[in-house]
């Protein structure tokens, strides 16, 4: 438990060097896609370079939701654990020394809920009280679920309340959203995957017409009046993305 990382702000993301390389590799592709069936010019990529920007903001969005995701079903199996930790007797800041062990099986010492639990043991070694520092994982998360954990974990030390009975109940409140997210997202399953089919249609159709008659599609191209077109086409379709993105994602 020696390592020390500062904790994250789950509202940014800040890619890996394979994760990064890949999100290179796909705009690249994306743009020289763009670039070849609109215009049929590489040139006409430099100028959609900018489409890079966000592309690699919509990526890194995915990545930091994911990983808002992961951090809340393991916060859920972190509160089982305090829980059963201090009705086996330990008090809260000893029962969750006791849990990091738990967790740290479960899902690794590099995981989010390891290194939160990190940061919160090195805070309350520093006699910073548990409620603050879990107060701050809701905030730095953007979780309602560890924000109203840390609200009501207050009111219940401050009261007297029944600890280990919040801490199953509220367990118990995080892995009903999960599942109810997780029915939800395979409910709509089939029609993301028929979002990226209709999504890729314009370039396949473009591609097989070209194939099939050559030229056919030549009076687009390398003129003002083609581009042009071209361009509102393009415009078109990228309004159209967007309103089938939003569609299909549901927030729970």
């Amino acid at each position: 438990m020696s390592k020390s990382c500062k904790p994250p702000d789950y509202a940014e993301y800040h890619f890996s060097p394979r994760e990064g390389m890949l999100a290179f590799l796909e705009g690249g592709f994306l743009v020289g896609m763009i670039g070849y069936f609109f215009y049929r010019s590489w040139i006409a990529c430099l100028f959609l370079l900018p489409v890079f920007v966000p592309f690699i903001r919509e990526r890194k969005r995915q990545l930091a939701k994911k990983r808002r995701q992961e951090l809340s079903l393991q916060f859920k199996d972190l509160v089982l654990a305090l829980a059963a930790n201090v009705k086996a007797g330990y008090s809260i800041e000893n029962a969750m020394r006791e849990s990091y062990r738990d967790v740290e099986l479960l899902y690794g010492a590099d995981s989010p809920i390891c290194l939160e639990v990190r940061h919160i043991l090195r805070g309350l070694e520093n006699n910073m009280v548990l409620e603050r520092l879990l107060y701050d994982l809701g905030v730095r998360s953007r979780l309602t679920d560890i924000m109203q954990f840390a609200d009501v974990f207050l009111i219940a030390k401050r009261s007297g309340g029944n600890l280990t009975e919040i801490l199953e109940k509220t367990a118990g409140v995080i892995g009903q959203k999960i599942e109810t997210d997780k029915e939800i997202q395979l409910m709509i399953g089939a029609k993301k995957m028929e979002q990226k089919i209709m999504n890729m249609v314009p370039f396949l159709i473009i591609f097989y017409i070209g194939t099939t008659s050559r030229g056919f599609f030549d009076v687009l191209y390398h003129n003002l009046v083609g581009t042009a077109v071209m361009t509102v086409c393009l415009l078109f379709y990228g309004a159209a993305y967007l309103l089938s993105k939003r569609i299909v994602e549901i927030e729970v």
